[in-house]
């Protein structure tokens, strides 16, 4: 069958951009393909810094041909209906349509309309120009004197060419033809910029993959990857180094050449002496080059590394694997990694004559300057003490109904003296460690490479003689950063980490700037996750809505909430202007003013809390879910309402927070607990029981009008089996209710267990509905007890399946 061959041949695409534009175009095609009812066996795209290129197989050589029947007018209908349904149905008189009879509409006219299938390369030709004219590009521009019309074509770089041949593997491919703003496709391509400059004809896929080949490039980002990891490793290995990994790096520089060569430069031992990590980061944000670390436990090194791209070999055809290593030829020994070395790994974009010797000493004599200006921000930061910063941070506004970033510190380091008895940390040092946690962002290497904030802070934590675990947390009080980082472990670190996470929760929550849809601009899930994982990792027992509530109080005294703000001033304005004491009648005034904005404002506070509490719910929900957690499980544990007023000394003990869900460890126990208990037969069947019992109270209420909420009568109790139940109830519920009390999820589980005998014997023997009124509602409030012992391991209501 056909295929496609596209090529749009552009100056150099941002390699950021390079996968995801491959993939709109493969998905744009083929999509515009389908819609016309032209399959395809499958599909690929590529990206180079020069040209994004499509593979399309299986195509056939026209679409199919369409019949389809559409209804007309009824026989007799006016002319005008009559005249619009042939010129619709393509017809040029009735006689060319035929009369169905309907027994309720009467006679009617049917066109049958049959349209032949449309060749592809037709359908191709009208959906390409509209592809590229569209292209959703993040940053396009315009060019040349083209770009001054109206309607012109925009593109991410000035496209040059455009390669699009269509046919069979056994026939000469025709050229699919188009033209956008005066670029008419074709079949010419050009190599490598500087390597392989002059055009070249190509006529299918294979052709073209292979041409590419001889003229230095490699069409595929992927293997360009390889290329780089493989030679980058085995370079590295023959001087006794290995290779940092680097994936985005590796990703982005793959972007960045069409025929890499990969090449080791060095520099002055001396700046060894700066932290690995600005080394690295200097290295990577301004060379885009690997560092490499002595590779200690090797024992021999090989003579030479292997191959460059070109030496010594052959270009492949298509089909054939390329002479060009994509793996090291001889592993790295195991063993550990040593400290930083002097040397790097820099990818060249061409085959130099002298061997890359000059492109290696320019890219030296750049990193020696970078890291001269880096040991220099080193050397500044290191003369002003972390605490003397803290006064740049007043100028440093972190939002602008939130403060400056000085005063955000104040409340995290305010919260991490309050989180540390909780978690197992020392106040003092909790506190320490928040004041001095923001200081790094007014140096200047945090100034240059904002990427090692936190990690900075810690390092001149340890030079100014900073207790280890202070400086431990500086760094690590912004993790975990992802779903794959770390979590903090040490005590003070985790202190901060949840004082800093919460604060930014409970600030974007108080001036309503919450997460909608797929917009979360303060990166709030982010935090969110952070702190579910803290805490789930490190088992810690904390009331996330206890904490938030303090947390918001913290931010509200601080800023004193605008609107509270203006009464205080007003209060103060009166004293002091009239020299009246608060006894006075106006002064009163004011004052109830205040108390009453306090109580409107406290009310405020406990909502507020209680959103953000709901949200981590919301957010632990989905992680469980995704862990294999069934959803209903966690909605039955989370429906389960206990409330009480925690005892911490920063919160107000009359305010009441709900137990069954601010203690997010517990939840998760209650999840597992309830899994394996529904998991056995005692535990499914208790299920049918409860269902059964809540249908039948459903039904009964709806049809009374009334609740049977009230305990059952047991003078009333008649028969051995609803005695028995009800004497099971109070056994075994309360059983269930202590083992909860203390924490025992899987002891709850275990006397709910035992319910399941007494209630299939009463759904076997007992009549619920009896004759007897006062039987019956007896009954139903016996049902009702056994409803409301469930839920003190779970609301069974929630429970699917």
């Amino acid at each position: 069958m056909p295929d496609l061959l596209l090529e749009l041949f552009s100056e150099e695409i941002p390699a950021r951009m390079q996968r995801r534009a491959a993939e709109d175009l493969r998905k744009l095609v083929t999509d515009a393909l389908v819609e016309r009812g032209v399959v395809y066996e499958g599909a690929k795209a590529y990206a180079t810094p020069r040209r994004l290129a499509l593979h399309v197989v299986g195509l056939p050589a026209k679409g199919k041909d369409v019949r389809e029947e559409r209804k007309g007018p009824r026989v007799g209908a006016p002319e005008k209906a009559v005249e619009g349904f042939l010129k619709s149905a393509g017809l040029s008189s009735l006689a060319e349509a035929r009369i169905e009879e309907d027994p309720k509409k009467g006679a009617f006219y049917v066109a049958a309309i049959e349209r032949p299938g449309r060749p592809t390369p037709e359908a191709l030709a009208e959906i390409l120009p509209a592809i590229v004219r569209a292209f959703p590009w993040p940053k396009s521009m315009r060019w040349g004197a083209a770009s001054a019309e109206p309607g012109s074509l925009r593109w991410v770089r000035p496209l040059h060419a455009i390669v699009c041949t269509f046919g069979p593997e056994t026939e000469a491919p025709e050229i699919v033809p188009f033209a956008v703003d005066g670029i008419r496709s074709g079949d010419l391509t050009q190599g490598h910029r500087f390597m392989a400059p002059v055009p070249i004809q190509v006529r299918r896929f294979a052709d073209y993959a292979a041409a590419l080949e001889r003229a230095k490039v490699v069409l595929d980002q992927d293997r360009r990857k390889d290329v780089i990891r493989a030679e980058a490793q085995n370079l590295a290995f023959a001087s006794g180094l290995a290779l940092v990994e680097d994936e985005a790096l590796l990703e982005e520089v793959a972007g960045l050449v069409e025929w890499p060569v990969v090449l080791m430069g060095a520099f002055d031992a001396a700046f060894l002496s700066i932290p690995p990590e600005v080394i690295r980061a200097t290295i990577r944000a301004n060379q885009k080059c690997f560092v490499l670390r002595e590779n200690l436990s090797q024992g021999e090194r090989s003579s030479a590394p292997e191959a460059r791209p070109g030496e010594g070999s052959a270009p492949s055809t298509a089909g054939e694997p390329l002479t060009r290593s994509a793996a090291p030829t001889r592993p790295l020994p195991p063993g550990e990694v040593g400290a930083l070395s002097n040397r790097f790994i820099l990818v060249a974009n061409l085959e130099a004559k002298d061997g890359g010797a000059a492109i290696a000493a320019g890219n030296e004599r750049v990193v020696r300057a970078r890291l001269s200006d880096a040991k220099f921000f080193f050397e500044t930061d290191r003369k002003i003490r972390l605490e003397d910063r803290l006064e740049k941070l007043k100028s440093i506004v972190f939002h602008e109904k939130l403060g400056t970033q000085y005063e955000r510190v104040e409340r995290i380091a305010a919260l991490a003296r309050d989180l540390a008895p909780i978690v197992g940390a020392d106040p003092d040092k909790a506190w320490r460690a928040a004041r001095l946690a923001k200081a790094d962002l007014v140096t200047e290497m945090v100034g240059e490479f904002p990427e090692l904030q936190g990690l900075m802070g810690r390092y001149y934590a340890e030079l100014q003689g900073e207790d280890a675990s202070v400086a431990r947390a500086i760094e690590e009080h912004y993790r975990p950063a992802g779903p794959s980082d770390r979590v903090p472990t040490d005590p003070i670190a985790v202190a901060v980490a949840l004082a800093d996470k919460l604060d930014t929760l409970v600030g974007f929550w108080a001036i309503d700037e919450k997460p909608t849809g797929s917009k979360d601009p303060y990166a709030l899930r982010r935090a969110a996750l952070g702190v579910i994982r803290i805490v789930l990792d490190n088992k810690l027992r904390i009331l996330v809505g206890a904490i938030c509530f303090g947390a918001f109080s913290r931010l509200s005294d601080q800023l004193r909430m605008r609107d509270m703000d203006l009464v205080a001033d007003e209060l103060s304005e009166f004293q002091a202007d009239m020299n009246l004491s608060v006894s006075g009648s106006e002064g009163g005034a004011i004052i109830e003013q205040v108390d009453e904005r306090s109580r409107k404002f406290r009310n405020k506070v406990h909502a507020i809390s209680a959103e953000v509490r709901d949200f981590l719910i919301e957010r632990l929900q989905a992680q469980l879910r995704d862990r294999g957690a069934r959803h209903d499980l966690v909605s039955a544990v989370v429906s389960r309402r206990e409330v009480r007023s925690p005892r911490f000394q920063f919160i107000d003990a009359s305010v009441a927070f709900d137990l069954s869900v601010d203690d997010l460890l517990m939840v998760v126990r209650r999840v597992e607990a309830l899994g394996s208990f529904l998991d056995t037969e005692d535990g499914r069947n208790l299920l049918a029981g409860y269902r059964r019992a809540a249908n039948i109270l459903r039904i009964e209420e709806k049809k009374d009008s009334r609740a049977y909420d009230t305990a059952p009568d047991i003078g009333l109790l008649r028969q051995p089996e609803e005695l028995a139940l009800w004497e099971a109830l109070v056994a075994e519920g309360g059983a269930a209710r202590e083992a909860v009390a203390r924490e025992d999820f899987e002891g709850a589980m275990l006397a709910s267990s035992r319910l399941r005998g007494p209630v299939d014997a009463f759904f076997d023997k007992v009549t619920v509905n009896a004759d007897d009124p006062a039987l019956r509602q007896n009954r139903l409030k016996l049902l009702n007890a056994l409803r409301a012992a469930t839920r003190a391991v779970a609301d069974f209501s929630k429970i699917e399946g």
